[in-house]
């Protein structure tokens, strides 16, 4: 189908139609819905132009949850690869989405925001959203929402089978957030069926959700079932963690070896160097960046990327022999 078909179609004129595609400010909602029900009823969909490679990056606009040093990261690496490849970077937090309407883009970068923040999405912009960290909404699958984003499965099961490779026969966990709210539940989920399927024991009591006003408090009943392993991913967990465990004089790894999640500007100066797990950050800067060329060329790309986490090795996990 043609634009100038899609004009036809929708009352309007090819400029307006271009306008629309190019999600132009000065466009009036009910105007830009009707020229995009026709083309999504046409299953059009149009080709960027890569004369306006403007990327907006929404973040979280305060620590409603635990992933601050999460969002930096991401930022950090986004910022170089979109750079590196030409793209313009604006920057706007989650309260003012609101500004979308008034920004002109060739995508939008959620990191750690849910799709559903969004509202109606495809009937209001035609350019692609990138949820990072988050799913794809229920049904959104065919459309211009795309998700990037760690196994978190996998990532549980590098940690405590690593743990249960050095003969930790009983390991504690503490996720870092809460129940329900961004990746906490499935972690946990991920953790209690590691722990079953190594053969180790499993239960709610072993492995507790905190955030950082309570994760000494929950380190120290962890301590009361005699743990030899302690498992701590998302957010700040290891330097907290190393605290707690100083507190209650135990040792890392002599007492229990430890892994938390990656944090590039504690884990390898931690006393021990902390053994970690990591997201691949570059690898999924790479992979909007990839979306973002191929939605720009007008070619397919994948709905869902999910990309493996990796196992950092250093000196908190010790084999034990009892």
């Amino acid at each position: 189908m043609k634009i100038q078909e899609i004009a036809k179609e929708a009352g309007v004129s090819t400029a307006t139609v271009s306008r629309v595609f190019s999600n132009h400010p000065n466009i009036r909602e009910a105007l830009r819905e009707r020229v995009l029900s026709v083309a999504r009823r046409h299953g059009y969909h149009p080709r960027q132009s890569q004369k306006r490679q403007n990327v907006v990056i929404v973040s979280p606009f305060r620590e409603i949850y635990p992933i601050r040093s999460y969002v930096e990261m991401v930022i950090s690496e986004l910022t170089l690869e979109l750079s590196a490849r030409g793209y313009r970077i604006e920057m706007l937090p989650q309260d003012n989405l609101g500004c979308l309407d008034r920004i002109r883009f060739c995508g939008v970068v959620s990191i750690g925001v849910d799709a559903e923040k969004f509202g109606n999405w495809e009937a209001c912009f035609a350019a692609p959203l990138i949820v990072v960290d988050r799913d794809i909404p229920a049904g959104g699958v065919g459309g211009e929402i795309y998700s990037v984003r760690s196994d978190e499965v996998q990532g549980m099961n590098l940690g405590i089978d690593h743990l249960a490779r050095n003969n930790c026969r009983k390991i504690g966990a503490i996720i870092y957030g809460e129940a329900g709210i961004g990746n906490a539940e499935t972690r946990r989920n991920a953790v209690l069926h590691a722990l079953q399927r190594n053969g180790l024991p499993f239960s709610n009591q072993l492995v507790r959700f905190a955030l950082a006003d309570t994760y000494v408090e929950e380190i120290g009943k962890l301590l009361r079932f005699d743990i030899d392993g302690l498992f701590c991913p998302g957010g700040n967990a290891g330097i907290i963690a190393a605290y707690a465990l100083s507190l209650y004089n135990r040792r890392i790894p002599e007492d229990i070896s430890l892994i938390a999640s990656e944090r590039s500007m504690f884990s390898r100066y931690g006393i021990p160097p902390q053994t970690t797990i990591s997201q691949d950050y570059a690898a999924q800067a790479a992979a909007v960046a990839d979306l973002l060329d191929a939605r720009l060329r007008g070619e397919p790309f994948p709905h869902n990327t999910v990309i493996p986490y990796k196992l950092i090795l250093r000196d908190s996990v010790a084999f034990h022999t009892s």
